[in-house]
C-alpha cells in the first residue's frame, strides 16, 4: 500500500488506532466463516464519525478498496478484507448515545454489542427484539449490514423492522442521515435499502433502534420426537392453528448431543426437539399454550418439558444459542449453510439433507429457526483429511439448490458476502441483478466499498468469453469502458 496513503491513516486515526504488523493483521483475515481468508493491507480502528468520514475520503481519493467490520461474527465472508484495501473495524465506536424511553428509542454507534441494548433497557420494562444467537458478541452494526434476525424472528421480524435512523459515510466520505423518528420516514425507503446491504453501500457510523415492553407473560416448551419428520409436522401444525409463535427452533440428534457436550443443557437424547415460546396478554398466552402441547402430542411428541422458572427457560436457551460454537466438540471444523424453504417443505428437505450425508460421508446437523424455514444445516469436515474441505463446501452448495428447489432461498439472514455470490444468478435474472448493481453503483460508483461482495463476478460464477453486455453502470451513464 503506497507509503502516503498510511502516513495519512495514520495522521486521520493516531499511532494508536492504526495496524500494520504482520501478525496483528492476522488477527482480522476472516470472520465466522473461516475457510475465507483475506489479510487486509492495513487496519484502522477510528473512535469518531469524522475518523470514518477521513478514512473513507482517502480511499475514495486513492482508488483503495475498504471493507467495515464489527465483531467479525459474521457467517458469509461479507467482511472479509480486501488484500489491498483498508479495513474499518469499529469496535472502538460502542458507545450508547442516547436512551429516549418515553418514546421507545434508542441510539447507539455500530460496535455496541447486540445484548447490550437490551441490558441497557431492561431495568424500565423494556428491550430489543432481534436476537441472533450471538448476541453476546455480535455487534449492531453488523446486524444491521445483514439485516439479523434470530430466533424470535417468526413474531417480531428482522432488523429493518427495528431500525429508525442511521448515521452513514457514502463511499465518497459525504454524510447522510436516513429514517427519522417514526417507522415510516417520507421519501425514497433509503433505509430499507441500507440494512442488509453488507457494508456495500457504506459505512454506518449511528443507529436509532426502535424498543419494545417485556410481555407480560412468557411460556416456552421443549417437546422431544423419534424423528425430524415429526418434528417438522409439529411446526405446520402450530401455525397451520392460527398459532404465531414468539419462536420455534429445531435441533436434531447431531446438534443435541453437541451442545450437551458443551453447556449441558439436559436435553432429551433422540432424533429431534423442538422449543417453542409463547409470548403475550397472559390469557392469550395460557389458552395457545395448551393448544401447542397438543399439537405436539398429535404429531407424536415422546416428551415434552415446560419451563416452570426463568432458569430452567435459560437453560433450553442456552443449549439452543451455544449449538453452533458446540459444533466444535464433535467435529475439528464445519461450513455453516444458511437456506430458508416454506415450513410445509421441511421434512422433505431434511430427508434430502440426511441421504446426503450417507452419500457424501459428512456428518450434517441442523439447527434452525423452524417457524420460518431458515435453515442452518452444519456440515462437518476435518481440513486435515485432502479433500474433505472442498467436499463440505459442495455438499453445502447442493443444500442451497435443494431450498431453491423447492421455492426457497440461499439465505434468510446470514447474508450472500463472498460464500454464496456465486449463487445468486439461480434466483435472479439477470434483470433482476443489473437493477441491484444500478443502485449499488449509484452509491459507489468507483467501486471501492466492500468490492466482490454480494455480486458474481466472472471468476466466481464461470462466464465464458462471448457478445460484450454493457455493464449496468455504464449503461447509466456513471462509467466508462476502458
Amino acid at each position: 500500500m503506497d507509503a502516503r496513503v498510511i502516513a495519512e491513516l495514520e495522521r486521520i486515526v493516531g499511532p494508536d488506532g492504526l495496524v500494520r504488523d504482520d501478525g496483528e493483521l492476522l488477527t482480522y483475515e476472516t470472520d465466522g466463516l473461516v475457510k475465507l481468508r483475506s489479510k487486509p493491507g492495513a487496519a484502522v480502528l477510528p473512535t469518531t464519525t469524522e475518523q470514518v468520514q477521513g478514512v473513507v475520503r482517502l480511499c475514495h481519493e486513492h482508488g483503495v478498496p475498504f471493507v467495515a467490520r464489527g465483531q467479525g461474527t459474521g457467517l458469509s465472508g461479507g467482511a472479509m478484507p480486501h488484500p489491498d484495501g483498508v479495513l474499518i473495524v469499529m469496535t472502538r465506536m460502542n458507545r450508547i448515545l442516547d436512551i429516549d424511553i418515553p418514546n421507545r428509542r434508542i441510539t447507539v454507534e455500530p460496535g455496541v454489542m447486540n445484548l447490550d441494548v437490551s441490558k441497557a433497557v431492561a431495568a424500565d420494562g423494556y428491550y430489543y427484539a432481534p436476537d441472533p444467537s450471538s448476541q453476546v458478541i455480535c455487534s449492531i452494526g453488523g446486524n444491521l449490514a445483514e439485516n439479523s434476525g434470530g430466533a424470535h424472528c417468526l413474531k417480531y421480524g428482522f432488523t429493518v423492522h427495528h431500525v429508525l435512523g442511521v448515521e452513514a459515510v457514502l463511499p465518497n466520505g459525504d454524510l447522510v442521515h436516513v429514517g427519522g423518528p417514526a417507522l415510516d420516514a417520507p421519501g425514497l425507503d433509503l433505509l430499507g435499502v441500507l440494512v442488509g446491504s453488507e457494508g456495500t453501500l457504506a459505512v454506518v457510523t449511528k443507529v436509532t433502534l426502535n424498543l419494545l415492553r417485556k410481555p407480560a407473560a412468557v411460556e416456552t416448551l421443549l417437546a422431544a420426537f423419534d424423528s425430524t419428520e415429526a418434528a417438522g409436522n409439529a411446526v405446520s401444525g402450530i401455525i397451520g392453528a392460527g398459532i404465531i409463535p414468539a419462536a420455534v427452533e429445531m435441533m436434531d440428534r447431531v446438534t443435541i448431543e453437541a451442545a450437551e457436550a458443551a453447556v449441558h443443557p439436559n436435553f432429551p437424547q433422540t432424533e429431534a426437539i423442538l422449543i417453542v415460546e409463547l409470548d403475550g396478554a397472559e390469557a392469550d398466552v395460557r389458552a395457545l399454550f395448551s393448544r401447542v402441547q397438543e399439537v405436539c402430542t398429535e404429531a407424536g411428541a415422546s416428551e415434552i418439558q415446560v419451563a416452570r422458572t426463568g432458569d430452567q427457560r435459560a437453560r433450553f436457551w442456552q443449549g439452543r444459542k451455544a449449538a453452533f460454537a458446540a459444533m466444535g466438540r464433535v467435529s475439528p471444523s464445519y461450513y455453516v449453510q444458511d437456506g430458508v424453504i416454506p415450513r410445509t417443505r421441511l421434512p422433505e428437505v431434511l430427508n434430502r439433507i440426511r441421504d446426503l450425508s450417507e452419500r457424501s460421508g459428512l456428518k450434517i446437523g441442523n439447527v434452525f429457526h423452524a417457524g420460518d424455514g431458515n435453515l442452518h444445516p452444519l456440515v462437518c469436515y476435518d481440513e486435515r483429511i485432502p479433500g474433505q474441505a472442498d467436499l463440505a463446501q459442495e455438499v453445502a452448495s447442493e443444500i442451497l439448490t435443494y431450498c431453491l428447489d423447492v421455492g426457497g432461498s440461499i439465505t434468510g439472514e446470514h447474508g450472500v458476502g463472498a460464500d454464496k455470490a456465486v449463487h445468486l444468478p439461480k434466483m435472479f435474472s439477470e434483470n433482476d441483478l443489473d437493477t441491484m448493481q444500478l443502485v449499488r453503483c449509484a452509491f459507489d460508483p468507483s467501486r471501492v466499498c466492500n468490492p466482490d461482495k454480494v455480486f458474481p463476478t466472472p471468476r466466481l460464477c464461470g462466464e465464458v468469453p462471448g457478445p460484450y453486455r454493457r455493464h449496468p453502470a455504464e449503461a447509466a451513464g456513471l462509467a466508462d469502458r476502458l
